[in-house]
This record gives structure tokens, C-alpha cells and sequence, in this order.
């Protein structure tokens, strides 16, 4: 009695096990299949103001593929470049430095990129990081770690304005299979909510971009064709959202 229990019990855990199987593949081969472009070519974008009384303002933007653009066909198209746009009309004249590559967790970013962004040393810095340590599966205890140390160092060795953007939801409902959307969904607002506490205990900005663009993964509009990543209409979705909480 008991070995027909088990094999019913088997029996009817394998299909699950196969469909969690083949979901989670299912997601990392269609963002691979996207083959998608890289598109900031280089670190370095001027957005020049012709009077020459312009105000000269060094933006920074530190982050992963979200931030580099990824998605878009070209790097003009990325929310930290419209960004820098939005921030040069009027009178001021924006460098913007691009300290971001696919894949980059915050460890990474204290390892590659950090050093480079204070040497910038810039008025404006943006921060969105986070997305490849939730799914990465990285402890939050160390999240939380590499996110305070990163505050730490931008605010005692620059003196820029620290934007904290909040990780956004990522992914449409044709890429994320349930579980696994509800699960990322959740492990995402509790990144967030470290970002949020560590904004705030180092009285930096906090942006949050999840909240105002949660609802976007209906929209297959808003991501390109790896169904991950946004589009060009994506990214001029969270330009506009940032700028609005820069110049509040």
C-alpha cells in the first residue's frame, strides 16, 4: 500500500518538476535567442548646450545592461542618455559617462566600475543595479552589503546627487511562466525595499521606477524581442519617470 502511495505520489510530482524545469529554460533560451546588441560603444556622450555660457554638468549613470541600453537599437535611445537630454534643455551642457555592462551584479560594480565612476567626479550620479543579483539568486544579505557600501563610497568621495533607482519589473507574461513571475515579482519588491532603507539611511534620492511601471509587462510594446529588456519606448518610459523625480 505504502509503494503505491509513493509511485502516486511521484507520479504526480514529475509533470511539475518537468514544467518548473522547462519554464525556467524556457526564459533564459528566449533572452538568449534575442541576440541582442550592444549599444554603448563607448563611456563617453556630450550633450553641448551652442551658448557659451552654458552651464557644464557631469552626469554619471553606474549600472547593467538596463542601464547600457540593452534592448535599443541605439544608445540614444537609453534612459540615461534621454535622461541627460531632458537634464541639458535650458542652458546647461551634460557629459554623460556610461559606467554599465549586461550582466553586472553590485559586486561587480564595486569591483569594475565604482573606482572609475567617482574618478568622473560627478554633479549627477544615477544608480540602477540589482536586477542580475535577484536573479542570480544572491543572498539579500549581501545585496544589502554591496548596495550600502556602494552609497557609502559616492557619498564620501564625490559630491554628486545620488539617484537610488528602484529595480523595475522585468519581463512579459509570454517570457515569465507562472511560477516564476509571481516568485521574481516578490523577490524584486524586497530588493527594493533594501534600496529604499539604504536610500534613505544615507539621505540619498530614492526613484521608484517599479511601482509606475509594474503594469508594463502587459505591454509587449515596452520590451524588445528577448521580452526582457525594454525597448526604445520603454526606456523613453522610464526617462520620463526619472526626470520627473530629478527635477521635483
Amino acid at each position: 500500500m505504502k509503494k503505491k502511495i509513493v509511485i502516486i505520489i511521484i507520479g504526480l510530482l514529475l509533470p511539475v518538476v518537468a514544467y518548473l524545469f522547462i519554464a525556467y529554460h524556457y526564459m533564459y533560451q528566449k533572452i538568449e535567442a534575442g541576440a541582442l546588441s550592444v549599444v554603448d560603444t563607448k563611456t563617453e556622450y556630450i550633450i553641448k548646450i551652442s551658448d557659451d555660457k552654458a552651464l557644464n554638468l557631469a552626469y554619471t549613470a553606474l549600472g547593467d545592461s538596463l542601464t547600457a541600453g540593452i534592448g535599443a537599437s541605439i544608445y540614444e535611445e537609453s534612459y540615461p542618455y534621454l535622461l541627460a537630454q531632458k537634464i541639458s534643455k535650458g542652458s546647461t551642457s551634460v557629459t554623460l559617462r556610461d559606467r554599465a555592462y549586461s550582466g553586472a551584479r553590485t559586486s561587480d560594480l564595486i569591483e569594475n566600475l565604482l573606482t572609475s565612476a567617482i574618478n568622473d567626479k560627478p554633479d549627477v550620479v544615477t544608480m540602477l543595479i540589482g536586477i542580475n543579483d535577484v536573479m542570480g539568486n544572491v543572498p539579500k544579505t549581501s545585496f544589502a552589503e554591496n548596495y550600502a557600501e556602494i552609497l557609502k563610497r559616492l557619498k564620501t568621495e564625490t559630491k554628486a546627487r545620488i539617484l537610488a533607482i528602484s529595480i523595475p519589473y522585468i519581463g512579459t507574461k509570454a517570457l515569465l511562466l507562472p511560477p516564476y513571475n509571481s516568485y521574481f515579482r516578490h523577490e524584486i519588491v524586497e530588493y527594493n525595499k533594501i534600496i529604499k532603507e539604504l536610500a534613505v539611511a544615507n539621505d540619498v534620492e530614492y526613484v521608484d521606477l517599479y511601482t509606475q511601471t509594474e503594469n508594463m509587462f502587459d505591454n509587449e510594446e515596452f520590451f524588445s524581442r528577448d521580452l526582457f529588456h525594454p525597448s526604445a519606448k520603454g526606456y523613453e518610459l522610464w526617462a520620463k519617470i526619472i526626470y520627473a523625480n530629478f527635477n521635483n
